[in-house]
C-alpha cells in the first residue's frame, strides 16, 4: 500500500518546487522592472527616457542651472509658476479640458505651448491662430533663440499667424515658432514637439532650439500630464488612474508565467543570459555633451562649465572651502603658482572666449594651472 504514495509525494515535491520557483521569478521580475527598466512614460514626460520622452532636455537644463519643476496637475503648475518663470504646457492626450486648464491663462509667468490643440491655443494664446502655410527649415526671423539654432527640419509642424495685431509679434520657420507679448508676459507657441524629444534631441539644431526656448528663465515649470486629472466630478476611471509602469510590469509577469509554463511542458534547452543595459563610458558622455554645446554654439556655457569645474577641483588642493570667494582663490593660487593674479583672474573669471580656438586655449590653460598646483 506504500508504493503508490511515492509517485504522489514526488509529484507534490515537484509542484512545491515549481511554486517556489514561480514566486522567486515573479519577485525578481518585479524588482528588476522597478530598479533597472528604462523609465517609460508618455509624450514629453520629463522623467521618461523613452524616445518620445523629455528626460534628456530636462537633465541638460538642470545642468545649466535652470530650476526645473515637473508638475503633474494644473493646480501644481499654477502654484509653481510665478515671476522669472517659464511655464511649458505640452499637448498630451491627458491635457485637461478648458474649464480646468483656464487656471493657467492668468499665471504670472511666461508661456511656452508645445504643439497645442485649437482649444488649448485659443485659451492660453489667444493672440495667434492656425495658419495653413508649410513650415520652413530656416528661421528667417530676429528671434535670438531661433537664429542661434539655425536650420531645423520642422516641415511637418503646424504653423500659426497673428490673430489681430499682438505686440512684438515674431514668426520663425514659416510660422512653426511664433512669439508675442501679452502685457508683461511673453507667450511662445511651437507647432512641433519632435525636436524636444530624447530620440531627436541630438539632430542638427534641435538641442539648440530646445534649450534656447526652454532655458530663457531661471525657473521652469514643465507641465506635460501623463494621466487624467480628475476635475472633481469623478470623470477619471480607476484604470485611467493606474500608472503606465504598472501595465508594463504586469506584461512582464505574464511573459514570465508563459515561459515557465512552456518550460514545464517541454524542455527547450538551457536558458540564455540576457545582456544588461550597456554602461556608457564617461568619455562618450563628455564628447556627446561637447557636441551638444557645439551644435548650440554655446561657448559661454562651455567656458562657465570649464571654469566652475576647475575651481571646484582646485579648492581642496589649496586648502580652501567651497565658500571661498574669488579673492581668496586668486590669492592662494598666486602664492602657490607664482603666476600674476591678473592673469589668473582672466583665466578663472574672465570674459567669454570669442571662438572655438580661444575656448580650447582656455581649457589647456586651466589644465596647466591644475598641474602646477598638484605638482608645485
Amino acid at each position: 500500500m506504500t508504493a503508490p504514495a511515492k509517485p504522489r509525494r514526488r509529484r507534490t515535491r515537484t509542484w512545491v518546487t515549481v511554486g517556489i520557483a514561480l514566486l522567486a521569478i515573479l519577485g525578481a521580475a518585479a524588482l528588476t522592472a522597478l530598479l533597472t527598466s528604462p523609465r517609460s512614460g508618455g509624450l514629453l514626460d520629463g522623467d521618461s527616457t523613452s524616445a518620445d520622452g523629455a528626460h534628456a532636455l530636462v537633465s541638460l537644463l538642470r545642468e545649466q542651472g535652470v530650476q526645473v519643476h515637473l508638475a503633474g496637475t494644473v493646480a501644481e503648475a499654477a502654484d509653481a509658476a510665478g515671476p522669472d518663470t517659464l511655464l511649458v504646457v505640452a499637448q498630451t492626450r491627458y491635457l485637461p479640458a478648458a474649464d480646468l486648464l483656464a487656471r493657467l491663462a492668468d499665471v504670472d509667468a511666461d508661456l511656452l505651448l508645445i504643439q497645442p490643440s485649437s482649444p488649448t491655443r485659443e485659451l492660453l494664446a489667444p493672440g495667434v491662430q492656425r495658419d495653413h502655410r508649410p513650415a520652413r527649415t530656416q528661421p528667417n526671423c530676429e528671434l535670438r533663440a531661433a537664429r542661434q539654432a539655425g536650420t531645423i527640419d520642422l516641415r511637418s509642424a503646424t504653423t500659426f499667424r497673428a490673430l489681430d495685431d499682438p505686440r512684438d509679434f515674431s514668426s520663425c520657420y514659416g510660422g512653426a515658432v511664433v512669439r508675442y507679448h501679452d502685457g508683461d508676459r511673453v507667450i511662445t507657441v511651437v507647432g512641433a514637439s519632435e525636436f524636444l524629444q530624447n530620440g531627436a534631441l541630438t539632430d542638427a539644431g534641435n538641442a539648440a532650439l530646445a534649450m534656447n526656448l526652454a532655458g530663457e528663465q531661471p525657473r521652469l515649470v514643465w507641465y506635460a500630464p501623463q494621466r487624467p486629472e480628475d476635475d472633481g466630478a469623478g470623470s477619471a476611471t480607476v484604470f485611467q488612474m493606474i500608472p503606465q509602469r504598472v501595465y508594463w510590469i504586469v506584461g512582464q509577469l505574464i511573459v514570465v508565467v508563459a515561459l515557465l509554463a512552456l518550460w514545464q511542458g517541454r524542455r527547450l534547452g538551457p536558458l540564455v543570459a540576457e545582456r544588461l543595459p550597456v554602461v556608457v563610458r564617461a568619455s562618450e558622455t563628455v564628447e556627446g555633451r561637447g557636441r551638444l554645446y557645439r551644435s548650440r554654439r554655446a561657448r559661454d556655457r562651455a567656458a562657465d562649465a570649464l571654469r566652475a569645474a576647475a575651481r571646484q577641483r582646485l579648492l581642496p588642493r589649496l586648502g580652501l572651502t567651497r565658500t571661498a570667494g574669488p579673492d581668496q582663490i586668486l590669492g592662494a593660487l598666486a602664492a602657490q603658482t607664482a603666476m600674476p593674479p591678473g592673469h589668473l583672474e582672466h583665466l578663472l573669471y574672465g570674459p567669454v572666449p570669442s571662438g572655438d580656438e580661444d575656448l580650447q586655449a582656455l581649457a589647456h590653460a586651466l589644465d596647466d594651472i591644475e598641474r602646477k598646483v598638484a605638482h608645485p
